[in-house]
């Protein structure tokens, strides 16, 4: 059975935003069976001598497939997609895109949206927060307008087929889900209510909340 390390313990404030989400997400849209081992972040169990040996960075969350690990998200899930057949085109070509749209997610989307998030987070903690922000928005909103350009004539990412890239951009797209940002973007905000309107995502998200003991809808 597959061994998910995500977190059983977190601080109130990213509860919803944690990457954990994007593997479990797969998980429950494949199917498959799997188990959660879930961590306590507040008490340290992340920079414990075993879960480093498994993760050196010391991030959530890693994956044990019976005895083989892997660790960042978007390789987790290419590789539960090739694994499965599933969320993946069978031809070369096709996979080639799905993982085109894993790296713009994560490489070309993500970095500003994250720090927008983080910004607004720690709030007077950030001293120089609201003087990036303004800029940080400028450089997503550039990201975003040519995602809402892509979105003119797809459902998602690579066509009419949901995929993992399509995971993976809707939970990056979720983090500055109470921002503003994402306000001037239709399509961008109409394909991110399409894919969270998924059974398997609400599925994830109540099986999260019941594990961190979070007040139900907390994490939408």
């Amino acid at each position: 059975m597959l061994t998910l390390y995500g977190f059983g313990r977190v601080n109130s404030k990213v509860v919803g935003l944690t990457r954990d989400l994007r593997v479990l997400w797969t998980l429950e849209e494949l199917g498959v069976p799997y188990r959660v081992h879930g961590l306590d972040h507040p008490a340290g169990e992340l920079r414990s001598e075993e879960y480093q040996r498994l993760n050196p960075f010391s991030q959530v969350p890693v994956l044990e497939d019976d005895g083989f690990v892997l660790t960042e998200t978007g390789a987790i899930l290419l590789y539960l997609a090739e694994k499965t057949g599933r969320l993946i085109p069978a031809d070369l070509q096709g996979r080639a895109q799905v993982t085109r749209w894993c790296f713009a997610a994560l490489n070309t989307l993500e970095p500003p949206l994250f720090q927008i998030v983080m910004i607004d987070l720690l709030g007077a903690a950030d001293p120089t927060g609201a003087q990036r922000r303004p800029e940080l928005v400028q450089w997503a909103g550039r990201a975003l307008t040519a995602l809402e350009d892509w979105l003119r004539e797809r459902p998602y990412l690579t066509g009419e087929a949901f995929t993992v890239a399509d995971i993976l951009m809707t939970t990056v797209l979720r983090e500055v889900r109470n921002a503003g940002v994402l306000d001037g973007f239709p399509r961008v905000s109409a394909y991110r209510e399409r894919c969270e309107a998924r059974p398997a995502w609400r599925r994830t998200l109540e099986a999260y909340e019941q594990r961190l003991g979070a007040p139900a809808g907390s994490a939408r």
